[in-house]
């Protein structure tokens, strides 16, 4: 007999963004979190090719939405770790080339029906720097997530 109180049987991995060489704003896919208690986004940032500095700058943005179609900026209280960025629900602002090679996690405890991510430069990145985007789904109501086989 299966056990679906496992993390395979009760977790969901959903790629939001695949990791590509970023230098502009871009949004992920969303994720639809109905169903699911806990909902963390991965934000995969690899090793920069440009300088970082506070001019030069990437915030790692978390987005709402309730139609998968109008989002808005998280509320700072609906998310579990933020910082001070240029617009609420700021994950990370990266301002150094040391913030770069990292994964940075943030766990969503609003009420929207969908979340995404968002990478927002600030300043000059003319190669730019590769990032990704990876949604986690726990506790989902519907089980399992994952067959064993």
């Amino acid at each position: 007999m299966p056990n679906h109180t496992s993390l395979y049987a009760n977790t969901s991995f959903t790629s939001l963004l695949d990791p590509v060489v970023s230098s502009a704003d871009a949004n992920s896919a969303s994720v639809d979190v109905q169903n699911s208690d806990d909902v963390v986004l991965l934000f995969h940032i690899g090793a920069p090719v440009d300088t970082y500095s506070s001019v030069n700058k990437l915030d790692l943005e978390v987005q709402e939405s309730d139609d998968n179609s109008t989002f808005t900026a998280v509320a700072n209280a609906d998310i579990t770790n933020y910082v001070t960025g240029i617009n609420t629900g700021t994950v990370a602002e990266i301002t150094a080339n040391s913030g770069c090679s990292q994964i940075y996690q943030v766990g969503y405890r609003g009420a929207k029906r969908y979340i995404r991510g968002v990478l927002n430069f600030s300043g000059t990145h003319s190669s730019g720097t590769i990032c990704g985007v990876t949604a986690l789904r726990g506790r989902n109501r519907a089980q399992p997530v994952n067959s064993y086989t």
